[in-house]
């Protein structure tokens, strides 16, 4: 692993980077053997989980959402659950609940807090949108504290701890929009887009023949722990650290410099668009085997981090615009820092 201006030696050993690389690697070959293609939402969905964040996944039925994020946590030891969310789910029902049983010991009846699926490592949160706003702030404080409240009591969630949530843009009847307060917990909100022709004919061939690829857990826990404590300390150069902020900035209408953005978005993106751009560039970074941030490092997260935090106005939405269409033109007037990267 390359070195930045910044000597990590302290923090880690060249054995130990070369180590964590090689699993990196494995881990790749081990999702490949059963995604094919999907190379750069894969890189997507990994640098989600090196920087300790979450992601929402958008996709039409039948471009293996969900097969994804089981095979991600084959290739991990870590736990694995999944829910269906349904109209008629509860917050109980991902949380958890009380029931009322005997003591043996005092012969006195007590409560005990049975533990919901969201105690695990890597929660599948399927079709997240089909489920109410009560139940799904259920996963509010778990998304962001790492920790859930029930009955006045504090139980903390096992880490690493990562959502993966999918939803399907073309059904609306039943469905629930997440509330922006929600989105704005998601690192990233990633689009699937149909398979290339030949990858396509190559899912034909791999998937309806006798041979079933097994997936076999190549990085632990620990190892993920380890990764999330590396990522940030990957450095950024304060010219690109301006001009993230920059461009988080200029999103806001009360802020912006340009016309385009006062009259296209009703509310721009908060401090944490800021951090989660700056800490998924730097996993990218990691993913590719450097120690420093590079502008195509932001480059390959600007729109899944951003896209979901910007709420467009009336006449955007009017004349059909969208947000990925919005922070194109913004990226086109807010100018990369030149420099010999």
């Amino acid at each position: 692993m390359s070195s930045s201006t910044e000597d990590m030696t302290t923090t880690f050993t060249e054995a130990e980077g070369e180590a964590i690389q090689d699993k990196i690697i494995n881990l790749r070959t081990e999702i490949g053997k059963v995604i094919i293609g999907q190379r750069v939402v894969v890189d997507q969905m990994l640098a989600s989980l090196f920087a300790g964040g979450h992601v929402l996944l958008e996709g039409v039925p039948g471009l293996a959402k969900t097969l994804m994020v089981r095979t991600l946590a084959e290739a991990t030891s870590l736990t694995f659950k999944r829910i269906q969310f349904t109209p008629d789910l509860m917050p109980s029902d991902i949380i958890g609940t009380e029931i009322l049983q005997d003591n043996q010991s005092t012969g006195k009846h007590e409560f005990r807090f049975i533990k919901g699926p969201v105690f695990t490592n890597i929660l599948l949160a399927d079709e997240i949108n089909r489920t109410p706003p009560k139940t799904q702030s259920a996963l509010l404080e778990a998304m962001q504290e790492y920790e859930v409240t029930y009955a006045g009591n504090l139980y903390l969630l096992d880490k690493p701890f990562f959502i993966l949530a999918t939803q399907n843009p073309i059904e609306q009847t039943g469905t629930f929009p997440l509330p922006e307060a929600q989105l704005d917990r998601f690192m990233m909100y990633i689009r699937l887009e149909y398979p290339s022709e030949q990858e396509e004919l190559q899912v034909l061939n791999s998937t309806t023949g006798a041979a079933v690829q097994s997936v076999n857990p190549v990085i632990s826990g620990a190892d993920v722990m380890r990764i999330q404590q590396l990522v940030r300390q990957v450095h950024i150069n304060e010219a690109l650290l301006s001009y993230i902020n920059t461009l988080v900035r200029e999103t806001r209408p009360e802020n912006a410099t340009w016309d385009f953005i006062k009259e296209q978005v009703q509310w721009g993106a908060g401090p944490r668009c800021g951090q989660s751009l700056v800490l998924a560039a730097k996993a990218f970074a990691f993913l590719d085997g450097r120690f420093a941030v590079v502008p195509d490092d932001i480059s390959k997260v600007v729109k899944p981090v951003m896209r979901h935090r910007i709420l467009l106005s009336f006449k955007a939405e009017a004349e059909h615009l969208s947000s990925d269409e919005v922070i194109d033109q913004l990226l086109n007037v807010v100018s990369l820092p030149k420099a010999n990267w």
